[in-house]
């Protein structure tokens, strides 16, 4: 069916014949083939262009490191993903594939004239052009640089598909399956109690093995001797096994990331099946059996399609029964290449010549490959090639020579060694050291409970990755009995010899991101010597590739360049996530109404009833006024204002946060916390509560009720409450674990509803049972427990307002039924409910602060006119030792004070600057800035606008006059006191 296909062999399905399409032409594959071997198969090895130079690019590699072929797989409008790799693209039937940055076609990209215009796009060329005229930047450059960026094309519709997210835990957890984590895993799970994930990338396990040819393990050959060992793995209850799944990230503490795909190998994915599933993984030991890449040649022409890594082609030839080529040449400098040209030679294809760079090759491969007629050349180069869509031929040129001999070919093979893929070590915080053996760095020290084994440590005869995989199991001595032929660890790193100008030249470095070697040098000659700095200045080992192709020969020509080992010029780091992730699968369940989730009180429904205006408060939604008849905001705040202050209104408060602190040293707790003391608050009364940062700033208030000598009901600022409670748990869990309390969130078990104005004792007094609501018996700031409307309450004495205020704390199951009483028994009061802006405006008139808004972080408690909720005589609550730090008590502080403008009638700008005041009005804003306006209102009970904003040296300032500049002039205000309404507090304690 296919050409390049052999006629027997493989691990595919070749009763499952599949078709699909790459843009737009039909092909044949099998079950069991990824997109890329079955586009090999039919002769493709065009993919794609290159970002910069828009070159033609084939397939390299064969797993996840593949730099060119990124792909487009449709399926359809809305299920659209760019930059997949076709390495990893399993083939199913229907699979609709597209290629990437070129126009009109693949094979005719009119972007190639880049290459032709290459020496204007040399390294950094972008920080020294587009400069002149700046006027051109926002209308010219820029609009053409943002449509060149980027591969592929993002979907326009929402993702239809469903993601889901997991969190787990083990005792061991393997990130790779090949010959060195299977046996890893299976040590691991020996005893029963431990439980062991192993995942790997790859849609079927075995790693290496699957395409070991030769190797004999236990008597067995090699791909026989996986499928036993992961027999073994699944018949274990405490064994978990995740193919398809990518470790993308490793986190402190072992918390790895997991990127299962979980249908997408699938033509028709079912419907209760998610697309992918994350997985949040808490390892008590992890060991990484990620393996190694083998190591790109940089030479001239190194990039055309039918170039690829020796052992890429192996594995297409073994794995998946597909040919690289006919004829190939192939290029090394170890004897890795050398397996890959018997295994090819023996499948039909004709090995042209084998160029080693070593000067005098040896080995049983090599020795082999002489026996089999190859003919070997050694000390011997690749100075160019041609071929305009696919390679064409090769010119070998020994070192020293300018004149080489050209030979045709389909394909050609190279091969630098290998690279330990030490990226999730580096991403633990592990420190790596140089080998020199390998021409590679390795794992060294470790800061997390991990291991790495096999390969990605350097040990890459099976023999050894198996013992070595077993021993970071917890296994003693290898219990695997092994036949094979050394391979030896022949590499090479940096730019090969050639006969071509270094300066004219094209020897790909970053296939990726088209960066020359020639790029690296000029980097060097811009005076970069950091690797990061050489990086970020070329963009060789950014973007998807993290270097793991470039990173080894970019340091050595570097390190060439500035006659330093590498060891000094450093090396880049590998940043999370591993390989591409998708952004569903980082959202999971949480996007559409689920990316912000609203949280509704149990009064909710009755405000929407009502007509309620809402607005989000934290997570919130909470009621924001209530219009009534066409009435604008402002009409229907100044309503609500009236009747509270003339008679009663009721207002929902159960967004508040609450917490129950409770044990035998909660009074100790709770006055370590809070300024004012608490140790001697008296059960039934309740205290207001500021809350320092370590720092001495202010950074949540709330009253506190003690229930009784071992319990106490705090509440916190609506959007505080998450903020307070981990401030709670971190002092209990590390600063004071010796304290016997006990911390528990009860923000949405009560619903509160808050009564005030002068009426409010007279509209629940008939609904109360059990308590004694008169001024004498519950006076302001105390609590009571009774029962309203038959409903279990707790009853607080307390304002928001400045007004005579309770507020009804009930189950939040009752919550809307005692509403409705209330609302019902104060019909004949004219009970109003109000919202969130009404309560804003009552509490600015009152001069009470909001957390957040009169406060920036920065203000200390004097700064916001809370000296007197600072404890005089206690021995320590957090942040009292910094409130000594003189800069928190220096003059010239802001201090909040109330602004009342020359013009009554004009409202300020809440975050307006305050600034000196000057007699002409157009006059320009003075620096610096005296301070800024926090809330500003128009107070329907003063008849005018007041504001608070806090001010240099604000309360010596009062009686003065300042300015706040707008666009249209400046405002004149009168600093005045922040308390505009009731200041001897007679109606609070009515």
């Amino acid at each position: 069916m296919n050409r390049f296909r052999t006629s027997s062999g493989g691990r595919i399905d070749r009763t499952a014949s599949l078709g699909f399409t790459f843009d737009g032409q039909s092909y044949r594959g099998y079950q069991g083939d990824t997109l890329a071997s079955a586009l090999l198969a039919n002769g493709v090895h065009l993919v794609g262009r290159s970002f910069k130079y828009h070159r033609p690019r084939g397939i390299v590699t064969a797993g996840s490191e593949e730099p060119n072929a990124l792909v487009d797989i449709r399926r359809d409008a809305a299920r659209v993903a760019p930059n997949l790799r076709a390495t990893q693209v399993e083939l199913y039937s229907g699979l609709n594939a597209l290629s990437q940055n070129r126009w009109p076609s693949l094979n005719f990209d009119v972007g190639a004239a880049n290459d032709i215009l290459g020496k204007f796009f040399s390294a950094g060329f972008y920080y020294k052009t587009f400069m002149w005229p700046r006027s051109a930047w926002e209308k010219l450059y820029e609009p053409i640089i943002r449509r060149a960026a980027g591969l592929g094309h993002s979907p326009t519709l929402p993702d239809p598909d469903r993601y889901a997210q997991i969190f787990a835990h083990c005792e061991v957890l393997v990130v790779g399956s090949g010959p060195a984590g299977l046996a890893a895993a299976l040590a691991a799970s020996e005893d029963p109690s431990q439980r062991v994930i192993l995942c790997d990338e790859q849609s079927e396990m075995g790693g290496s093995l699957l395409h070991e040819s030769e190797a004999v393990v236990d008597g067995h050959t090699a791909p026989i001797q996986a499928m036993h060992m992961l027999h073994e793995l699944r018949s274990r209850p405490n064994v978990t096994l995740l193919p398809r799944t990518t470790a993308f990230g490793f986190y402190p503490h072992n918390l790895l990331g997991l990127a299962e795909r979980v249908t997408e190998h699938l033509a028709n994915p079912p419907g209760h099946l998610p697309r992918e599933r994350m997985w949040q993984v808490r390892a008590g030991r992890v060991v990484f059996a990620t393996g190694s890449i083998e190591r790109p040649l940089v030479f001239p022409g190194n990039d055309r399609p039918g170039v690829m890594m020796a052992e890429a082609a192996r594995q297409y030839a073994v794995r998946y029964g597909v040919l690289p080529g006919h004829r190939a040449v192939i290029v090394t400098a170890g004897d890795s290449a050398y397996r890959a040209a018997l295994d090819l030679k023996a499948r039909g294809v004709t090995i042209a010549a084998i160029a080693d760079l070593r000067a005098a090759p040896d080995g049983p491969y090599v020795q082999k490959a002489r026996e089999a007629g190859i003919a070997i050349h050694p000390g011997t180069a690749v100075s160019a090639t041609s071929g305009r869509l696919r390679i064409r031929s090769a010119t070998l040129v020994r070192e020293g020579q300018q004149t080489g001999e050209t030979l045709e070919c389909d394909c050609l093979l190279m091969s630098g060694g290998f690279t330990p893929t030490i990226s999730l070590f580096s991403q633990s915080r592990g420190k790596m050291r140089w080998d020199e053996t390998i021409e590679a760095y390795i794992p060294a020290d470790s800061v997390e409970q991990e291991r790495s084994a096999g390969a990605c440590r350097g040990v890459f005869d099976l023999a050894g990755a198996l013992a070595d995989g077993h021993a970071a199991g917890g296994g003693g001595a290898s219990p695997y009995r092994v036949e094979e032929m050394p391979v030896g660890h022949g590499a090479f790193r940096g730019a090969t010899f050639h006969a071509g100008d270094p300066r004219k030249v094209k020897a790909f470095v970053d296939f990726q991101n088209d960066v020359t070697a020639k790029d690296v040098r000029l980097a060097t000659q811009e005076g970069f010597r950091s690797i990061e700095h050489v990086k970020r200045y070329t963009t060789t080992g950014m973007a998807t590739d993290q270097g793991r192709l470039s990173n080894i020969n970019a340091l050595a020509i570097v390190s060439k360049e500035l006659k330093r080992p590498e060891t000094a010029i450093g090396l880049t780091t590998f940043r999370p996530p591993y390989s591409p992730t998708t952004f569903g699968n980082f959202a999971g369940i949480a996007r559409g109404p689920l990316f912000d989730p609203v949280r509704t009180t149990p009064i909710h429904g009755w405000a929407v009833e009502h007509g309620a205006k809402f607005e989000d408060v934290g997570i919130w939604k909470r009621a924001h006024f209530f219009p009534r008849g066409g009435e604008d905001i402002h009409a229907a705040v100044a309503r609500e204002c009236r009747a509270v202050r003339t008679s009663v209104g009721m207002f929902d408060a159960s967004t508040l946060g609450k917490i129950e602190v409770v044990g035998p040293d909660a009074a100790e707790f709770v006055d370590r916390l809070y300024t004012n003391p608490f140790k001697k608050l008296a059960v039934g009364s309740l205290r207001y509560g500021v809350m320092l940062r370590e720092d001495g700033f202010v950074m949540d208030d709330g009253v506190i009720a003690r229930i009784a000598e071992d319990r106490f009901h705090i509440t916190t600022t609506t959007g505080g409450a998450p903020r307070v409670l981990n401030h709670m748990e971190d002092y209990l869990q590390t600063e004071w674990p010796h304290l016997d309390v006990w911390l528990t969130s009860t923000t949405e078990e009560w619903a509160v509803i808050a009564v005030q104005g002068p009426d409010a004792r007279r509209v629940i007094e008939p609904l109360v049972d059990g308590v004694d609501l008169s001024k004498e018996a519950m006076p302001h700031m105390t609590w009571r427990e009774g029962r309203i409307a038959g409903v279990p309450m707790r009853l607080w004495r307390v304002s928001f307002t400045g007004e005579l205020g309770f507020e009804i704390n009930v189950p939040a199951s009752e919550g809307r039924k005692v509403w409705e009483a209330v609302h019902q028994a104060g019909q004949s009061f004219a009970i109003t409910p109000y919202g969130t802006e009404t309560m804003h405006v009552l509490r600015a008139e009152k001069g009470y602060i909001i957390v957040g808004q009169e406060t920036d972080g920065t203000a200390v408690p004097d700064d916001v006119g809370l000296t007197w909720a600072v404890a005089k005589k206690k021995h320590d609550f957090v942040g009292m030792r910094s409130l000594a730090r003189p800069a928190l008590s220096a003059s010239g502080r802001k201090q909040m004070v109330g602004l009342l403008t020359l013009e009554p009638q004009t409202v300020l700008e809440e975050g307006a600057q305050v600034v000196d005041h000057m007699n002409d009005p157009a006059a320009p804003a003075s620096i610096p800035a005296l301070g800024h306006v926090t809330s500003s209102y128009r107070s329907e009970t003063l008849g005018r606008s007041i504001a608070l904003a806090l001010v240099r040296n604000g309360r010596a300032r009062i009686g003065e006059t300042v300015d706040i500049p707008m666009p249209g002039g400046r405002i004149a205000a009168t600093i005045v006191d922040p308390v505009f309404h009731d200041k001897a507090n007679e109606r609070l304690n009515a």
